[in-house]
This record gives C-alpha cells, sequence and structure tokens, in this order.
C-alpha cells in the first residue's frame, strides 16, 4: 500500500477538548432513550415495585400490634395471625423480588446487546480513514470495557431508582402516619448526604474517564504486543523486555485508578453512614424527653424505629445510585462518541443498481487527499478503461497507485471529480452491490483465523465445495491444500501464519476469484510470490480476465507489458500512458523504469 497515510495518533493519548465537552453534554434524556423500546416490562417492574414496597410497609405496623396488643394481652390467636402476616408478607415480597430481577436484568441485557451491536454496526459503516487514524486497542476497548463497565448502570440502575425511590416515600409516609416530629428529626441528615453525594459523583466520574483511557492504553499494548505480527517483531527487534514494562506500567496505573475509583469519597460517605446510625440514639432521646415522654407508645417507638432504619437504606442507595450513575457519564460518552461519527462512505439515500454490469470503468479528473495531508494523493486523473480490457498502473512507491486502487473499491470518495461504473458514479450505488462488481486482491493479505474453507466462504457463504475447489486451482494453491492432513479444514492460523507468504497470497487470490467480479483490482497480487509460481498465477489471471476488467499494479513490469494500457502516475498524476512498446520508444520514465 501507499506510504502517504495521515500520521497515527500518538500512544498515550490525553482527552482532547471535544471528548471533554462532550461528556458534559451527555443527558440522561438520551440514556433514558436507550430504554424506551422496553417501556412495557418497565411498567410491569415498576408496579412490582410498588406492590413490594406498599406490601412491606405492613411488617411495621404488625410488630406494633404484636408488641402493644397481642403479648400484653396473650392473645395468641392474635398473635398467630400477626405471625402469619408478617411470614406471608417476606415470601411475597421475595417472589415479586425474583420475578422483578428476572425482569430488570432481561431489559438490562437487552439494552446492552443494542448498544454492542449498535456500536460494532456504526464502526463497520465508517471508512477506512478512520481505523488508520485509530488504534485497534482503542476500538476493542470502547466495545469491550467501556459497554462492559455500563452493564451494572444499565442493568441496576433504573430499577434501583423505583425500588429505592418507592421504598424511601412509602416508608417516609408511614413513620409520618406514626410520629410527624419523629420524622422531621430523622430527615434533617438529609441536606448534608445530597451535598456529598455530589460532591463524590463528580470525583468518581473523572476518575472512571481516567481509568477507561487507561484500559484503553493497556488493550493497544496487549494488540500490539501479543499479535503474531507484534511478537515477531519484538523477537527479532529484542524489545520483549520494553513491552514487559511497557505493559507493567500502564498496569500499574491501572491498579492507582482503580484504587482512587473504589475508594473516592468513601470517607464522605463513611461519616454519613455513622450519622444515620446515630439517628435511632436521637429517636430514643427524644422519646424520654419530659415534653415527649408517654406520648408514644413501646410498640410505636419500635416500629418507627424499624421504619427510620428502612428508610436510611434506599436513600443510601438512591445515593449510590446517583454516584454511580454520574460516574458512569464517562463511558456513556465515550460509546456516544463512536455512535455520533458521521459516515465518512455512506449508502446513497436512492442508490441505483448495476443491471447487467459490462465493467466500463472511468475516472472524471478526480483528485483525493487523505485527511490530515495537505499534499494530495491523486490530482487530477482521468482514466478511461473499457470493459474487458487491462489497465497496468506503474510508478514509484508512493506515487499513488494503490490510492486509485482503493478508489475504484471505494474505500474512500474522491475529493473532486467522478468515478464511474458503465456510467453510474460509484457514490449513486450500494456498497454491498459494488462489492460484487469489484474485486480486489492485495499485496497486504489477511486470513481469518479458521479453517481454508471459511476464509474462501467469507467471500461467498453459499458456495458449494466445487466451487471453493474450482477457485483454489485458478489461484495455483488446491494441490497445497489437498496435501494438507486436514484438507480444507485446516485451520490457518492467526492471520494466516500457517501458510506461507506466497501461499497466503494464493488464498487470498481464490477468494476474490470466488466472488467472480466483473472488474478485477491487483495491486502487487504477486508480490509474495517466488517467480515461478508468479507465472503460474499469472496465467490464471491471464484466463480469468478474458471478459473481464483488470486493473494491475505493478513494480515487476514484465507482468503488465502485455496490458491494453499502461499508465505511469507520479505525484498523484498521469504523466504518461500507452502500450508497452509505445512508452519503450517514447523513452520516457516507463522506459527508464523498464531499463
Amino acid at each position: 500500500m501507499e506510504p502517504n497515510q495521515p500520521p497515527r495518533p500518538s500512544r498515550h493519548r490525553q482527552l482532547t477538548a471535544a471528548e471533554k465537552s462532550q461528556a458534559k453534554q451527555v443527558s440522561l434524556a438520551r440514556i433514558g432513550r436507550l430504554f424506551s423500546a422496553h417501556r412495557g416490562p418497565l411498567a410491569v417492574v415498576v408496579l412490582i415495585i410498588v406492590a413490594s414496597s406498599v406490601l412491606g410497609m405492613a411488617s411495621p405496623f404488625l410488630l406494633r400490634e404484636v408488641i402493644d396488643k397481642a403479648l400484653p394481652e396473650r392473645d395468641t390467636t392474635l398473635l398467630g395471625w400477626l405471625v402469619a402476616g408478617m411470614v406471608a408478607v417476606a415470601a411475597v415480597t421475595a417472589a415479586l423480588g425474583v420475578v422483578q430481577t428476572w425482569i430488570s436484568t432481561k431489559v438490562g441485557q437487552q439494552v446492552m446487546h443494542r448498544l454492542r451491536t449498535g456500536v460494532f454496526a456504526h464502526l463497520q459503516r465508517q471508512s477506512v480513514g478512520f481505523f488508520t487514524r485509530t488504534r485497534t486497542g482503542e476500538v476493542q476497548s470502547r466495545i469491550t470495557n467501556d459497554i462492559g463497565g455500563m452493564e451494572a448502570v444499565v442493568t441496576n440502575t433504573a430499577t434501583s431508582i423505583a425500588s429505592n425511590l418507592t421504598t424511601a416515600v412509602a416508608t417516609a409516609v408511614a413513620m409520618a402516619a406514626l410520629s410527624w416530629r419523629l420524622s422531621l428529626v430523622s430527615l434533617v441528615v438529609l441536606p448534608p448526604a445530597i451535598y456529598l453525594t455530589r460532591k463524590v459523583a463528580g470525583l468518581r466520574r473523572e476518575i472512571t474517564a481516567q481509568r477507561q483511557r487507561e484500559l484503553a492504553d493497556l488493550n493497544v499494548t496487549i494488540e500490539e504486543g501479543l499479535s503474531i505480527s507484534g511478537v515477531r517483531l519484538s523477537k527479532t527487534m529484542g524489545a520483549g523486555a520494553a513491552l514487559v514494562d511497557r505493559f507493567t506500567a500502564s498496569s500499574t496505573r491501572l491498579i492507582d485508578l482503580e484504587m482512587r475509583s473504589e475508594l473516592a469519597g468513601r470517607w464522605r460517605m463513611a461519616s454519613m453512614s455513622v450519622i444515620f446510625a446515630a439517628i435511632p440514639a436521637v429517636i430514643y432521646l427524644s422519646a424520654g424527653l419530659p415534653m415527649t415522654a408517654g406520648t408514644l407508645s413501646i410498640g410505636t417507638l419500635v416500629a418507627f424505629t424499624a421504619l427510620q432504619a428502612g428508610l436510611f437504606r434506599p436513600l443510601m442507595g438512591l445515593l449510590s445510585v446517583g454516584v454511580s450513575l454520574t460516574a458512569s457519564l464517562a463511558l456513556f460518552a465515550r460509546i456516544f462518541e463512536y455512535l455520533d461519527l458521521p459516515v465518512e462512505v455512506a449508502d446513497p439515500a436512492r442508490p441505483k443498481p448495476f443491471g447487467n454490469v459490462r465493467g466500463h470503468l472511468r475516472f472524471e479528473n478526480v483528485s483525493f487527499t487523505y485527511p490530515g495531508s495537505r499534499v494530495p494523493a491523486v490530482d487530477g486523473v482521468s482514466l478511461d478503461v473499457p470493459a474487458g480490457t487491462s489497465l497496468a498502473l506503474v510508478g514509484e512507491t508512493g506515487s499513488g497507485k494503490s490510492t486509485i486502487a482503493a478508489l475504484v473499491a471505494r474505500l474512500h470518495d474522491p475529493g473532486a471529480g467522478r468515478i464511474t461504473i458503465d456510467g453510474i458514479d460509484l457514490r449513486d450505488v450500494r456498497l454491498t452491490d459494488l462489492a460484487d462488481v469489484v474485486g480486489v486482491v492485495s499485496q497486504e493479505t489477511y486470513l481469518l483465523h479458521t479453517t481454508v474453507r471459511e476464509n474462501l466462504r467469507y467471500a461467498k457463504p453459499e458456495a458449494t465445495d466445487e466451487e471453493l475447489e474450482a477457485a483454489a486451482r485458478a489461484a495455483r494453491i488446491h494441490d497445497v491444500i489437498s496435501a494438507l492432513p486436514d484438507g480444507y479444514d485446516t485451520v490457518v492460523g492467526s492471520r494466516g501464519y500457517r501458510f506461507s507468504g506466497g501461499e497466503q497470497q494464493r488464498i487470498a487470490i481464490a477468494r476474490t476469484l470466488l466472488r467472480d467480479p466483473r472488474i478485477l483490482v491487483l495491486d502487487e497480487a504477486t508480490s509474495a510470490l517466488d517467480t515461478e509460481t508468479e507465472r503460474a498465477v499469472q496465467r490464471a489471471f491471464d484466463t480469468l480476465a478474458e471478459g473481464r476488467t483488470t486493473i494491475t499494479i505493478a513494480h515487476r513490469l514484465s507482468t503488465v507489458r502485455h496490458a491494453d494500457q499502461i499508465v505511469v502516475i507520479d505525484h498523484g498524476r498521469v504523466i504518461e500512458r500507452g502500450t508497452h512498446d509505445a512508452l519503450l520508444d517514447a523513452d520516457g520514465t516507463y522506459a527508464a523504469l523498464a531499463a
């Protein structure tokens, strides 16, 4: 491929101003819309929560009756009914809790599923330029670490808020019914609790953002250090120790961030727990003061204390949920950032069908500049390749040949001019339709870590075994595959390292030929082959090129001398064109390359 690619980002990227701004703008309304498709199940959950909360409020009143009536009056019948009521309340509440957990967990997992698939599908629509600018580990971290970190919030937050809020309201009403004076004493702790919670939430949110960025860096180190290419590089460069040091440093920073995240505001929240625990003592003291003595029965006081303890649990739950939700906004910001990425190379709103494709390819004054670069990679190129003919692109490394090939496959869209097939602008057809018409074999092969058969079927899932073998024979790789113990069921290994470079190239060629494209783009497709194998594959290409439009990019001019037209590219411009013999007679750049 061409070296004039946009510069790669630094390894330890700082949060940009745009990202910081977006993190602040994540709204609870947008998060709430994630659950909009599940209104029915959530309504059932809310009803269950309300029923459980109201039912749970009966226990303190039953306890009061036990203490004030059943026990003093030795009424065993009443005592039996009251005890049975307590057990029944506990049993029904527990059963409702199980149903609530099942529904809420299912809803949460469905939301998580939609987020994961939504991000993955949206990233699949991004142009090649996005992936050249973005570290692979960063993308993986967003889908796994960030969405995984949101799981507890997505699964439990809505139900926790509803449950704790309903319980708190029902408990407060019951407390007021028993003694409104003691209720005021109990609630005096709320203002400082809310204040401290907001402070802790802001601190957790900042630490969470830092932690996720560090996790992304850790993922990048794993991807670069433990992939087969990375391992080969580190071993041949003696960089293993440096990689371990880099991973260790990143992991150490992650430990610090995890500790800070867990301990952030713990002393403040611990102080609140002490205050909450002291409230019952204040209530007992208030009940014993001369001005209130005798106004409350023992049963009422015990029931009130039980309610008060039951009130602080949901209040603390609400405060904790608030902290978790605020901290998770950093995760939502990172996910929404990817979901909001514009699609640079998109399907048209009203796509045009190709129909019966002949394969007439034209470049009309096409220019293209990579993002971040000021120098055009392709500058004012006009080409006319009639259907069924062959075009060869030659030139020095970095001249723009592979960029032209990428434009044919619409891996990028031109900044100026247009590219047409049979008179239809490539931007007016679906990307999947274009992929059926244009087949690309590049110098960089990529094989999936699965069997040879599945690697070939990646291009055509419905292909029969006979079709697979025919494509493999055409690429001169069938005999090699058949000689393996497992034949076409042989696992190729990570990135195809089970095979030599030439064998990988031929498998990739067979995979493309299986799709039978009308336009074939060969971007240094035989660069990894030895001379004898190259000749065999070239003969196969010559046979397969009959009736197809073929674009060949090659440094070895011997492979393109029979092309119908040869175009010499220099700094993104066409400087010569003609047949092999005509260009030699012109004694220009092509003749110098052929010398």
